[in-house]
Parts: structure tokens; C-alpha cells; sequence
């Protein structure tokens, strides 16, 4: 999926009779995040000993996931996401690389890589408190991995629209993607451009350096805790002391 995201937003970024962009999901929920079974997979499965060298698979995994959504924010074209029912971890990472959001009245949103013994890593710790601009909130998601409904993402400004259902909420994208489409391309590629490039390098910084920490912290022990938790809807385990 991952290859097929970058794939179809180099395309998008490169078509000069595309003006803006939506992006939504198809199912019965925006999605329900990464695979827990398939990232335990990723964090144990590489066929080698050697820490060193485990650790760098995990980062070239890692920072291909990061760029895959980074192409969605780099991308010249405005984009608006549509959200509706859950959007929860890698989710909210990829929701948080693209320019607006709107979502549905049953929309909630989880930043819940605490929950598998993990830091978020493709883009959530970056981009989601210069949205919000509270960074007393932003730590408390982080650190709690508490849910917010639609409401409370307008409230703390994470979405700009919250609509009753998803076919409102995709007009709304819809109406307003029209309005981007009218006015000059040239401005509005130099407005995004402009306004990427104060963070860029920052964002850049900050992905590489979360890309090598959890390549090293993805080996715990806790993360398979954590995710058969998780996967099992069982009880949270105890964690053992650092």
C-alpha cells in the first residue's frame, strides 16, 4: 500500500492539470492503523544476531514508511483529507502530512504507537503540534494515547470541518478543492512551497534522528507485549522498570 501511496502522489505531483487533491478512505473506517502482527513481524523477524545490523534493517523499513507520507506533504498540489469513523496511529501520521482536514460527526482519532511500545515515527511527533499549536495537549495525546472525537479535533484545531456524514464531508472537500482549482496555480504552488520550506529541514532532522531511536527501541521486549496486547483486546501488560 505504502508503495502505492508514493507511487500515485509522484503522479499527482508531477500532472500540470491537477489543482488539488483529496484523499479519503473507501471502508468502514479511515483506518484502523498499522498492522500489529506485521510490525511485530518488522521488529523481529530480520534473520540476523547482530544487533548493529538488525537495527539497520529496522531503520531502512522505518524511513521508507516516513518517506512514503513525506511525499504526501511535499507534494506541489494542496491536499485535503477526509476522515470518517477511526483514524488511529499511522493514520493520524499520514493525515497530519496533508495540508486540510475534514472529517465526519462520528470521526475519533488515537495516537496510539504508545500503546505498542513505540514512538510514532512517520511524521505524527512532527507535524501534528505545529497544527495545533499546543503543546501541552499535543505531549498529553503522545504520552496517553487517549482518544479524540471530532469535536475535540476541531476544538484543539487538528481538523477544520466536521461534517454530519461522510458524502457532506466529501462535498465540503469537494467545494473547496473547486475554489483551490480557481485561483492561480502559480500562487498557490508558491504559497505551499514557501510555507514547506520553513519546515523542511526540521521536519528532515527530526524524522532521521526518530528513524535510528526506534530502530534500536523497536527490539524490546515490550513491543511484543504490547502488540499481542493490543491484537488480543486482552489486558495491558506490566512493563517492566528501565
Amino acid at each position: 500500500m505504502l508503495d502505492e501511496l508514493m507511487d500515485c502522489f509522484k503522479r499527482l505531483h508531477k500532472d500540470p492539470h491537477i489543482r488539488a487533491i483529496i484523499l479519503s478512505g473507501n471502508g468502514k473506517m479511515f483506518s484502523g492503523g498499522i498492522d500489529l502482527f506485521d510490525f511485530q513481524n518488522v521488529a523481529t523477524s530480520y534473520n540476523t544476531e547482530d544487533i548493529a545490523r538488525r537495527a539497520l534493517k529496522i531503520r531502512e523499513t522505518v524511513t521508507f514508511m516516513q518517506q512514503s507520507f513525506l511525499t504526501v506533504a511535499n507534494c506541489q498540489k494542496p491536499v485535503i483529507s477526509v476522515m470518517h469513523s477511526a483514524c488511529i496511529g499511522a493514520g493520524v501520521d499520514l493525515i497530519s502530512a496533508t495540508d486540510m482536514r475534514y472529517c465526519t460527526q462520528d470521526a475519533w482519532f488515537q495516537i496510539k504507537e504508545v500503546d505498542i511500545a513505540i514512538a510514532a515515527d512517520m511524521g505524527t511527533l512532527q507535524y501534528f503540534p505545529e497544527i495545533i499549536g499546543n503543546d501541552s495537549t499535543f505531549r498529553e495525546l503522545v504520552f496517553t494515547g487517549r482518544k479524540i472525537d471530532a469535536d475535540e479535533a476541531k476544538q484543539i484545531g487538528f481538523v477544520s470541518k466536521v461534517l454530519p456524514n461522510f458524502e457532506a464531508a466529501k462535498e465540503a472537500a469537494i467545494e473547496t478543492a473547486k475554489l483551490i482549482a480557481s485561483k492561480s496555480p502559480v500562487a498557490v504552488l508558491g504559497a505551499k512551497v514557501c510555507m514547506n520550506h520553513s519546515r523542511e529541514k526540521r521536519i528532515a532532522d527530526s524524522l532521521k534522528f526518530q528513524a535510528v531511536w526506534n530502530s534500536a527501541m523497536a527490539q524490546t521486549e515490550d513491543v511484543i507485549k504490547a502488540a499481542m496486547a493490543s491484537a488480543t483486546k486482552s489486558e495491558s501488560p506490566t512493563f517492566d522498570d528501565l
